[in-house]
């Protein structure tokens, strides 16, 4: 069954958890779809397990064109999300939309871009014109410069003020999909049991609407320092095919993220 922005708002009204992976090729695109994933999602995290760079702020438009009309091709099922880069949808709602249109056209089925209430103006914009969006709160990569580093968010009250209102105000402005990462579990609680969209969460605890990890994690071949919240499903698992399954399962059955994968 084709997953749509009406099936995810279904599977998280009845509870039903929404698994998400990161992917970058039409190969694992097919085997990721084949295994269950519900979304598919090239991210700006390519310039880090692909390209080797300390951050994802180099990755180009040209760069998500091309791996999202990749997978596009490999995926018959999952939904297709494409990131977009440092740079391209910043500057104006204008730009959003322009560089949003050549991930929609490349296959895309919806777009996530990182930011807080700021961002309200052009998710409202975005979608008045046909692209869903996906929401990006609590750390965001794009910010590292800003943050000083890959910090767990919304530890003090007010900072966790901030981001609740930061979620409220980008569901408003019609995001489909609020994806907090490293938050801590209450306060991604909150969050999802306040606003009426599906909420994903890498770092963010079990009671969200669905999980996301990047696949090379999962497959345990990333060589960079491992995040608290990453578990290798590879470790246990006698295939490739096997680990996707097996993380599926477990989002599914909510056994993963156990305690000690959260904040």
């Amino acid at each position: 069954m084709k997953i749509t922005v009406n099936t995810l708002q279904t599977m998280a009204a009845e509870g039903r958890k929404i698994s998400m992976l990161t992917c970058y090729d039409a190969s694992f695109a097919s085997l990721l779809d084949g295994a269950g994933v519900d979304i598919l999602l090239i991210g700006d995290s390519l310039g880090m397990v692909m390209q080797g760079r300390d951050s994802t702020l180099p990755v180009t438009m040209e760069q998500m064109e091309y791996h999202t009309r990749c997978v596009a091709q490999g995926s018959k099922n999952a939904m297709v999300l494409g990131d977009m880069p440092f740079g391209s949808y910043q500057e104006s709602p204008a730009q959003a939309f322009a560089n949003a249109a050549r991930l929609m056209q490349a296959g895309a089925h919806m777009v996530k871009i990182e930011g807080g209430a700021f961002m309200a103006e052009t998710v409202r914009f975005l979608v008045q014109r046909g692209v869903p969006v996906c929401a990006h709160i609590g750390l965001t990569p794009q910010f590292v410069n800003t943050f000083g580093g890959y910090k767990v968010q919304g530890k003090s009250e007010s900072d966790a003020e901030r981001i609740m209102a930061d979620a409220r105000a980008l569901a408003d402005a019609g995001a489909s999909m609020v994806l907090m990462e490293c938050v801590p579990a209450v306060l991604a609680k909150k969050i999802t049991e306040a606003i009426s969209v599906p909420t994903i969460g890498i770092g963010a605890g079990l009671d969200v609407s669905g999980q996301v990890l990047v696949l090379y994690d999962v497959l345990g071949v990333y060589p960079g320092k491992k995040a608290r919240f990453v578990k290798d499903f590879m470790a246990e698992a006698q295939s490739i095919q096997g680990a996707v399954s097996a993380y599926v399962a477990a989002v599914k059955a909510q056994t993963f993220p156990a305690p000690e994968h959260c904040f």
